[in-house]
């Protein structure tokens, strides 16, 4: 199917009327300038309650639902001991749980209607480059990255595509760094800053060392944009944004393919998504 046209998006934020009322207002005055009809709705992917509550509204509204774009995140800097226990499962709450709030709030609806596109936002660092000191990150996206795999191939008897978006490190345009939580144990940080402050230091600018000049991240954005406009059964399993090329792009193909072949080993070859294998 294609999907209805004009297409409607709404965005999920949270505290919308309160935090994050600027926001909005920014995103409203968006839409009016560039006639295009988006809204903000509350979430908050950490309360299955608020999912729950966003995509009622959704559908009170609108009577469907056909792409569900998984863009929540944070990132954390520093050395990976120097994080407590308590910070790593709130960085999944957010990275990893906070899709499957999204999924169980959304896929029942889906499923009903025989139709839709899940759209994960993942990361090369899941199986490209990745340096030191984002390790609580890069093991979150790795654990979406997997769930959205097994996703992949349950949900495609019900008519709803798979497409992960793999961007690379974008240094410019995203404050990653600068928004970047930081180790709640300053004397465990404090021993590896001692050691490695001026790589931890240096680590945005080595980044934006290897990425070419006129990269944007709005490459991203313009992926998802050409996925969601891709007929029923024709997105890609994955596509990669990576202007560092990290090495991503060259494991993720072999891993898939290796994943495609066993499947059809055990019989599977009905749940494989399109360019699976590719």
């Amino acid at each position: 199917m294609l999907w209805p046209s004009p297409v409607t998006v709404y965005a999920g934020i949270r505290q919308i009327a309160t935090r994050n009322a600027t926001a909005v207002a920014g995103l409203v005055r968006y839409g009016t300038d560039h006639q295009v009809d988006v809204h903000a709705v509350e979430l908050d992917v950490t309360c299955q309650d608020s999912a729950d509550a966003a995509v009622d509204r959704i559908f009170a509204e609108r009577g469907r639902l056909d792409v569900v774009v998984h863009n929540a995140g944070h990132m954390v800097l520093g050395a990976a001991e120097a994080f407590t226990a308590k910070q790593l499962a709130d960085l999944y709450d957010v990275n990893v749980l906070g899709t499957q709030r999204v999924n169980r709030a959304a896929l029942p609806k889906s499923r009903e209607q025989g139709s839709g596109l899940l759209v994960w936002i993942g990361s090369s660092s899941t199986r490209g480059g990745c340096p030191p000191f984002l390790a609580p990150y890069f093991a979150a996206k790795a654990a979406m990255d997997a769930l959205a795999v097994s996703y992949a191939a349950e949900v495609l008897p019900f008519g709803i595509d798979t497409a992960i978006v793999v961007p690379g490190a974008f240094t410019t345009g995203t404050n990653h760094f600068a928004n970047a939580g930081a180790p709640a144990d300053r004397d465990g940080a404090e021993a590896y800053d001692q050691r490695h402050q001026p790589v931890m230091d240096d680590l945005g600018k080595r980044l934006a060392a290897l990425i070419p000049p006129d990269a944007d991240v709005t490459e991203a954005a313009e992926a998802v944009v050409r996925l969601v406009a891709m007929p029923h059964g024709t997105p890609p399993l994955r596509t990669h944004v990576d202007p560092s090329r990290d090495g991503s792009e060259v494991v993720s193909a072999v891993a898939d393919r290796g994943r495609a072949d066993f499947f059809r080993r055990i019989g599977l070859d009905s749940l494989l998504t399109a360019g699976s294998s590719l």
